[in-house]
């Protein structure tokens, strides 16, 4: 078994986690490729040889793996997740962040889950993609987004208007700070923080929702994720932000844009009986009631 292993290069409290984890899967005879920003970080901030452990470096897309490993939280997910694109490798999230909806392996459950992965107990989800087509030249970035498209003002004052066209039809006119198009999985980060609805990842659907909207009628509307939107922006500023998954560009509000469902998925690791809704219950307290402690 080869397992490719991605990590946070700002959390240094992660670090000893990391060689704990190289060291388990050194025991458990894995083959092991480490991504190069994140074998240059291990080595800065630890001050021992990394190479002492048995493992190749990855420098480039060029690779492949039965498993990738993300150490972190769902930033660094996501950032695995661009790494991966369409080689269909399972990811297996393992958290030394905050929340972590998507790292939602515990620090004390490593062991655990390797051993699972080693005999093959757990599941695979497959998480839909976004991506993002523009009729600009100059933008060569990675278009893909697991979490969501966000289009935002680029300055802090006055607002832009977002114009949504499905099939040829207006379907709104956004004035606001900015608009989302999350995927069942991104219902859990950005989207969820400005009132978007939670939605399990197995649904066939993409939320919009509008970022601070100045018209109070306007709400999150939830699409089949095989309409393509086609959208045009105006702005004072004769500019706007594209982000997609935290990954920003500025564009000029002459860009128009094109988001629809990627040809690929993301294929996600979960252990054995974890569910969804157990990460709900984890994660956001879902049942807990402080009244009958």
């Amino acid at each position: 078994m080869r397992i490719a292993l991605f990590g946070n290069t700002f959390r240094l409290e992660a670090v000893d986690t990391a060689f704990h984890l190289l060291t388990t899967l050194q025991m458990l005879n894995i083959d092991v490729v480490i991504e190069a920003s994140f074998y240059e970080f291990l080595q800065e901030q630890h001050g021992r040889d990394v190479g002492d452990l048995s493992y190749k470096i990855l420098d480039n897309e060029d690779f492949s793996a039965d498993i990738a490993l993300s150490l972190g939280g769902d930033g660094t997910f996501l950032n695995t997740a661009k790494h991966i694109g369409a080689k269909g490798i399972p990811i297996l999230g393992i958290n030394t962040g905050r929340l972590g909806f998507l790292s939602d392996v515990a620090n004390n459950e490593i062991e655990t889950a390797l051993e699972s992965i080693v005999n093959h107990q757990y599941q695979v989800e497959e998480r839909s993609v976004l991506q993002l087509i523009a009729d600009n030249p100059d933008w060569n970035e990675c278009p893909f987004a697991l979490n969501e498209i966000a289009l935002l003002k680029q300055d802090t004052s006055s607002m832009i208007t977002i114009h949504v066209k499905v099939k040829g039809e207006l379907l709104n006119s956004y004035r606001a700070d900015g608009l989302l198009l999350a995927t069942p999985t991104g219902s859990t980060a950005y989207s969820m923080s400005v009132g978007g609805p939670i939605v399990v990842p197995q649904s066939n659907n993409f939320i919009l929702s509008p970022v601070a909207s100045h018209t109070l009628s306007i709400r999150p509307l939830i699409i089949p994720d095989t309409w393509e939107l086609d959208i045009s922006v105006s702005s004072r500023t004769k500019s706007f932000l594209a982000a997609l998954d935290g990954r920003s560009d500025v564009f000029p509000q002459s860009t128009t844009l094109k988001i629809r469902k990627a040809d690929h998925t993301i294929k996600v690791v979960k252990r054995a009986n974890h569910t969804f809704f157990d990460t709900l219950k984890t994660k956001l307290m879902w049942g807990a009631d402080k009244r009958t402690e």
